[in-house]
């Protein structure tokens, strides 16, 4: 084999790593860096937070079967990849400035951020792309799931 030859594979796979982040720009890094800061991953990735968060990235943000059940019935994080590439970055602004939610989600975050921030986020979402399925619907109180919940208490 001439000498030059894994040199060439070294060369090709780095560049296929390169290729892979193509289309990165600092819009989709600091998406990611806020995406993580928020902890949007501990729902909204299937097993993050039961893996210490070592999830690959390719399978980020894609929803979760595990449901939070609490007075509101049961709710299951939503597949961000899917619905962030379905709205345009003004319909998403729109969402987060006016989420409301009964679940335990950290909605309450997404108004009080700047609109660079969730812009940046936008991008990361749509850089990611589409992927898995939508998350399980909504249930209603006294309806008995058929995936794994965490239980919240009733207020007191």
């Amino acid at each position: 084999m001439p000498r030059f030859v894994p040199l060439l594979l070294l060369f090709l796979l780095i560049a296929a790593g390169c290729a892979w982040r193509a289309g990165e720009t600092a819009e989709v890094r600091r998406g990611r860096e806020l995406i993580i800061k928020a902890g949007c991953n501990d729902c909204h990735t299937e097993g993050y937070l039961a893996a210490g968060g070592v999830v690959p990235e390719d399978q980020w943000l894609a929803g979760s079967r595990l449901g939070f059940r609490g007075p509101w019935g049961v709710q299951y994080p939503a597949n961000l990849r899917l619905l962030l590439n379905r709205l345009d970055e003004a319909q998403w602004l729109e969402v987060a400035a006016k989420m409301r939610t009964n679940s335990p989600m950290a909605w309450s975050l997404l108004p009080s951020l700047e609109r660079d921030d969730l812009r940046d986020m936008y991008a990361y979402v749509r850089w990611l792309g589409p992927a898995g399925e939508p998350a399980p619907a909504s249930l209603p109180s006294g309806v008995t799931p058929t995936t794994e919940v965490i239980d919240f208490p009733r207020a007191h």
